[in-house]
């Protein structure tokens, strides 16, 4: 099931976009979904629940939109941002959270089911993307998209997820490394990066969202800077 929010201060716009969004996955047969809605941001940062994709107004009282999607990726928070608003010059900031799009008021449907079509293209593909994960008796389904590095500890992997959550099994880093796809880059003999959480790289560390740093060899940074480029141009839609 695929979990959207909706967050603006203005009740008709709550409306609009849920009307749109309502049309949209109707048209969608088969695929269910929930939508939750917020007045402000506050109530979105205390929401318990993981979102695959938010409305985010950016004119609200403080803490506004923007702050909000700084908060959330700070957090490390991978849910896919839309800000929707009348301030076409934000749209630069909007890189800066990595916002997948901006839609700008008043809405304009055919573009409101553009970007959809994106962003279900995309669910799709993450969603498709997993790893089961053997601990004994049990098994555990993760999705690549969820794991922010792994490193190995003698014969133990450990799996660190957005969530916090950890998980460690028995197995070697290259038999793992097999097993999951581009965007996870070797950058230390015990560690394996995603690049999609990688903000930077400094005096030998890996700079994650939330401020966590992993190290990189010294031999590996230029690497790491090329796979960074690579795998950025190729996500360029």
């Amino acid at each position: 099931m695929l979990k959207f929010a909706i967050c603006d201060d203005e009740p008709y716009m709550l409306e609009e976009l849920s009307a749109h969004l309502s049309g949209y996955m109707k048209a969608k047969n088969r695929i269910s979904y929930t939508v939750d809605y917020f007045s402000n941001g506050r109530s979105l940062m205390e929401s318990d629940c993981a979102f695959d994709l938010i409305f985010l107004d950016i004119q609200m009282e403080q803490p506004d939109g923007m702050e909000i999607a700084r908060m959330l990726r700070q957090q490390s928070n991978q849910s896919l941002l839309i800000f929707v608003t009348v301030l076409k010059e934000y749209v630069f900031d909007a890189f800066e959270v990595e916002a997948f799009d901006y839609l700008t008021k008043p809405l304009d449907y055919g573009r409101f089911r553009r970007t959809m079509d994106r962003v279900m293209r995309v669910l799709e593909q993450q969603a498709a993307k997993s790893i089961v994960i053997q601990r004994g008796t049990s098994c555990e389904v993760i999705l690549l998209s969820q794991i922010v590095y792994c490193e190995v500890q003698g014969r133990k992997i450990y799996i660190h997820q957005s969530d916090g959550r950890i998980i460690d099994y028995y197995d070697k880093l290259e038999d793992f490394e097999r097993r999951v796809d581009g965007r996870f880059f070797k950058c230390h003999r015990s560690y394996l990066v995603n690049l999609d959480y990688v903000r930077g790289c400094n005096a030998g560390q890996v700079i994650l969202s939330g401020e966590d740093r992993i190290p990189v060899s010294r031999l590996r940074e230029r690497d790491l800077t090329q796979a960074l480029l690579h795998y950025m141009k190729e996500r360029e839609p």
